[in-house]
């Protein structure tokens, strides 16, 4: 599954972060691609970029075995294929290569039957990585900013998709559209959020992802804001996030750890939230 939006701070790698930690946690097993330059993911989840042997790029320009680039992280049921800076040339090194499209499609080989859900973090552009990321995937996640702006440009990104299921993956589906940083505060909220729904329907998840200070916060500490803070409005929204996805997704049982808590074991809300 893919998390894909050109524009870039709409969510896309807090939702990829978090959905992955909370799946693990329940007893999946999850594979979180970071296909950002930025490495975002990479550093959310406290891995040392500097110590990594393989990254993304290695395997996407040169042919690295995808095993060969996993980093196990100390959340059980978690694995990650990081990214950092160097990502950035792999637009430019994939120009002239055969199949430049497919190259992560190619190198998830068995991969997919080792997890039950694999997570494709992408960059805020619609170049190579993220058309690789779509071919790659069954389904996609459009994350999207409550806020008049993050609807520009809306209508490229489902062109995009439409074109890659034309001519490279006919297979893929666009699973939901996410509203995030939802400020019940402004009117201009609320108009997106009803904007979105009349044009997307029934594709529009019903849980909302608050504006939320230790959602912003949790990445500084490497952790996920289940992690970093449970009870938190945006801890609540992600996990019932979550129970939505595995619903639309059909996971089932988780295949690892059949005896792992419940997805919506989280504590209540207590207090307000800064």
């Amino acid at each position: 599954m893919a998390l894909a939006n050109q524009k870039g701070g709409v969510g896309k790698t807090t939702t990829a972060v978090n959905a992955a930690v909370i799946l693990a946690r329940a007893g999946y097993r999850i594979l979180l691609i970071d296909l950002d330059p930025q490495g975002n993911a990479t550093s959310s989840l406290g891995l040392a970029k500097e110590d990594l042997l393989y990254t993304s790029y290695d395997v996407l320009v040169d042919g690295v075995p995808l095993p060969r680039a996993i980093a196990v992280t100390d959340r059980r049921n978690l694995d990650l294929v990081a990214a950092t800076a160097s990502l950035a040339g792999a637009e430019v090194d994939l120009v002239g290569m055969a199949n430049r499209e497919r190259r992560l499609a190619t190198a998830l080989g068995t991969a997919r039957e080792r997890y039950d859900l694999i997570l494709i973090d992408c960059p805020p552009s619609l170049g190579l990585l993220t058309v690789n990321a779509l071919t790659a995937a069954d389904r996609v996640v459009i994350p999207i900013q409550c806020e008049f702006l993050a609807l520009e440009g809306l209508s490229q990104l489902v062109t995009t998709i439409g074109l890659v299921q034309q001519g490279l993956n006919p297979d893929l589906e666009i699973l939901g559209v996410l509203l995030t940083m939802f400020d019940g505060r402004t009117r201009l909220a609320g108009q997106v959020v009803d904007e979105v729904r009349r044009h997307f329907t029934d594709r529009v998840f019903g849980s909302v992802i608050p504006r939320s200070i230790r959602l912003a916060e949790a990445p500084s500490y490497g952790q996920s804001i289940s992690e970093y803070d449970p009870a938190s409005r945006g801890a609540v929204a992600y996990h019932q996030f979550v129970e939505e996805l595995a619903e639309r997704l059909r996971l089932g049982e988780p295949s690892s750890v059949p005896a792992a808590p419940s997805i919506a074991s989280v504590p209540a809300p207590s207090g307000q939230e800064a």
